[in-house]
């Protein structure tokens, strides 16, 4: 977490490296996967809770994978807020 200052503009460092960037990536898509997954195992034994958390987790998880992918560059990926 973050530090915020009384003008409530985050504090950042500007430290992380292109390797923790990539990591950090790989950990997310595995996690979308995984509650992917999650969500067709739900959806086979008809548990409708399961299901909107499982859809609500991997939808965040889009956004983290296509906003990280936007931090590195990656070719077709020009708007990660469309």
């Amino acid at each position: 977490m973050f530090a915020m200052s009384k003008d409530a503009e985050p504090v950042r460092s500007y430290d992380r490296t292109w390797e923790e960037i990539e990591v950090m990536l790989e950990k997310a898509t595995v996690r979308m996967i995984q509650w992917k997954e999650w969500y067709e195992e739900c959806k086979t034994e008809q548990d409708k809770e399961g299901m909107k958390e499982a859809a609500r987790n991997h939808k965040a998880l889009q956004g983290v994978v296509k906003t990280l992918k936007w931090t590195l560059g990656e070719e077709g990926v020009a708007d990660p807020l469309n």
